[in-house]
């Protein structure tokens, strides 16, 4: 009897992992069916294999990719890994880059306000 009641707790918390995971697995894959149903011509997407290309058709099961101008490839569907979204025309990175460029162009070079002596 004692042993049933030590089990028991362990039976409970196995089965709150199990529960927990099979969630998390089915929430990720309607994700992933809602990305293949939401895919149309034009889309640049990501493979699996981590090439980058545009969606140029599409049938239940494949789909076809351009990976180069003229070069089309038939892949499955399952193979799409997550689209491309367009990019920001404002770049935070760049624009960083190039206020700190300003503020060196103001101050001058460095070497110009030293003063050293030759011995």
């Amino acid at each position: 009897m004692e042993s049933l009641v030590l089990f028991l707790p362990f039976l409970l918390i196995m089965g709150g992992f199990m529960y927990l995971a099979s969630r998390r697995q089915k929430k990720a894959m309607q994700a992933t069916i809602d990305l293949h149903e939401s895919l149309q011509p034009g889309d640049r997407v990501h493979t699996t294999s981590g090439m980058e290309a545009t969606v140029v058709a599409l049938t239940d099961d494949t789909v076809d990719l351009e990976i180069a101008d003229g070069v089309v490839t038939t892949w499955m569907k399952l193979a799409i890994r997550d689209k491309i979204l367009p990019e920001d025309d404002f770049d935070e990175d760049d624009d960083l880059e190039e206020s700190d460029l300003e503020e060196s162009d103001a101050q001058g070079p460095a070497d110009e306000s030293r003063v050293t002596k030759d011995q």
